[in-house]
């Protein structure tokens, strides 16, 4: 349990995790306090918008609609990464929810199937709304994913929770699919590895930047069929090296199924499991690689 944290901290929480912030009309003041309580908070919930454009999106999530008044979130994250702040207090987001996920996530324990719909969750929760159609078609850009990992890291450092305070809305109403195109627990994964010891640092003084040791995480979808580089040939070297290789000759500038199949072996030597070990680069198995430069 903690006390919810103010519109400035939040603002500047976020902004030292290197987010680019939004301020949206009287987001500071814009709430449904009157209605129910806010806090104790426990968590953060990640929501799809069901929607395209930012403006549309970001318009809908403060004003809400018939039925439903907003805002129906805390922030959206758009496809660019940006956040946009549009309530600051109770918000019509998580809805009722299951009891025992709740208890689960105050413990940050392992979260049960949820089954029941008796626990009011816009008390509870921090919402994120990130602009996709949530149809499994419309894609999720690597710079949202990270904007939704840093979020949420930035607001469990601040209160000292884990990853596991971290849920989607799929974990806690019965018959939600949202977030859908990701699995929560590959971006709980992601959260860990920003919380492990990865604090935000000052900015330094500007010096000329050394070239990393390893290559950087390319994005997911620089992966697909006809793509040629020498990163794809660096990497397949260490999947070799690690024992994953699955390639008959090669491995070759030119990403193949055979580069698929040796990441999967990779992603699942990590323990990763059914959409997080699809053979598809992501950024915390691709870190854990180190890649060398090409």
């Amino acid at each position: 349990m903690a006390k919810p944290i103010s519109a400035s901290k939040m603002v500047e929480i976020l902004r030292a995790e290197g987010l680019t912030v939004h301020e949206v009309r009287n987001w500071r003041t814009h709430n449904r306090n009157t209605k129910g309580p806010w806090g104790p908070v426990n968590g953060v919930m990640i929501h799809h918008t069901v929607t395209s454009g930012t403006d549309a999106s970001v318009n809908i999530c403060y004003n809400g609609y018939s039925g439903l008044p907003g805002p129906l979130c805390h922030g959206v994250i758009d496809k660019k990464g940006h956040i946009h702040l549009v309530g600051n207090g109770r918000a019509n987001h998580a809805g009722l929810g299951d009891g025992d996920v709740l208890r689960a996530v105050v413990d940050e324990s392992k979260l049960p199937h949820d089954n029941e719909a008796d626990t009011d969750g816009n008390r509870h929760f921090y919402g994120f709304e990130c602009i996709n159609l949530g149809d499994g078609k419309d894609p999720w850009p690597e710079a949202q994913k990270e904007a939704i990992e840093k979020v949420a890291a930035a607001i469990c450092r601040h209160h000292g929770w884990s990853e596991r305070s971290v849920i989607g809305h799929k974990e806690w109403q019965p018959g939600k699919q949202d977030p859908r195109g990701f699995t929560m627990d590959g971006m709980r994964g992601r959260i860990a590895h920003r919380l492990d010891g990865k604090a935000p640092a000052p900015d330094p003084k500007p010096t000329t930047p050394a070239k990393p040791s390893h290559e950087p995480f390319p994005g997911g979808s620089f992966f697909h069929a006809g793509q040629k580089s020498p990163i794809i040939t660096a990497m397949g070297r260490r999947l070799v090296a690690e024992g994953c290789g699955r390639y008959e000759e090669g491995p070759g500038p030119e990403w193949t199924e055979a580069d698929r199949l040796s990441y999967q072996a990779w992603q699942q030597k990590l323990h990763f499991k059914g959409k997080d070990a699809d053979g598809i680069p992501g950024k915390v198995s691709w870190d854990k690689l180190k890649v060398p430069n090409s």
